[in-house]
């Protein structure tokens, strides 16, 4: 399919320009607008002849090729970390530098990389864009969608060396393998107390400041943790999800059904 495309002279400078007649975005040389038009046409006229993947571009095609050959050509000065481009290497450094050149003008949360900062902008605007397609679930981030959706497939693709617990998220299973490594990363500065998870430090934190920012909005009593409202809760709804299966009797938290079974482990010959 031909596309139409257009020439023009600058009136003073003779300098010509070249404008894509589908969108007229404007170029200053032919072959950057013919490979524009593809953008329009659809064309991918370069092939990876390893996993037959298509590319608009020669150059695109060369980058994804280092998937392939394992090349990381562009290497950080500081910690030595090796990129398959020049633009991860320039992200990455903003690490060392500190630069965050992203902010968003709602709440002046600023971030490292223009991407970041679009899909924190969803926070403010409502938008959702991805939806799970069994049970309608909406995300503001696709990786988030993609996670989701293991709930229903029973995926879970990261596996514990130590003792092959699986997860469905590499960071819950990075977070697990502390269990082994006795890491405890994060620290309380009040009492040195130190914690696996920064939620649980975080949950500590209110031992010392006082904050219970859970409240029922039956009695306004208020908790530290929100599993502690969840439960309280049942005190109001009669909720009581735990039952003995020996005599069918009902308990509102788990830990009471687990020391009323021990009536039953002392009955028993």
């Amino acid at each position: 399919m031909l596309l139409p495309f257009f020439f023009q002279q600058g009136l003073h400078t003779g300098e010509r320009t070249y404008r894509c007649g589908v969108c007229n975005k404007i170029f200053s040389e032919t072959g950057s607008l013919k490979v524009h038009l593809r953008v329009h046409t659809g064309e991918r006229p370069y092939r990876c002849d390893v996993c037959n993947k298509r590319f608009r571009q020669v150059q695109h095609l060369k980058v994804h090729q280092r998937v392939h050959t394992g090349e990381r050509p562009y290497r950080c000065d500081v910690c030595n970390k090796t990129f398959r481009q020049v633009q991860h290497l320039k992200l990455h450094l903003r690490v060392h530098t500190g630069e965050r050149p992203y902010c968003c003008d709602v709440c002046n949360k600023i971030f490292r990389q223009l991407q970041d900062l679009n899909v924190h902008q969803r926070v403010h605007t409502g938008e959702r864009p991805y939806r799970c397609d069994v049970c309608n679930k909406t995300f503001i981030k696709k990786s988030s969608l993609n996670v989701h959706q293991r709930v229903h497939t029973g995926e879970r693709p990261y596996c514990c060396d130590v003792c092959n617990k699986i997860f469905r998220q590499v960071q819950d299973l990075k977070v697990h393998q502390r269990v082994h490594t006795g890491e405890r990363p994060y620290h309380c500065d009040v009492c040195n107390k130190t914690f696996i998870k920064k939620n649980s430090l975080n949950v500590h934190l209110r031992v010392h400041t006082g904050e219970r920012p859970y409240c029922c909005d039956v009695c306004n009593k208020t908790f530290r943790h929100l599993q502690h409202l969840k439960v309280h809760q049942r005190v109001h709804t009669g909720e009581r999800p735990f039952r003995c299966d020996v005599c069918n009797k009902t308990f509102v938290q788990k830990i009471s059904l687990n020391v009323h079974l021990r009536v039953h482990a002392r009955e028993r010959p």
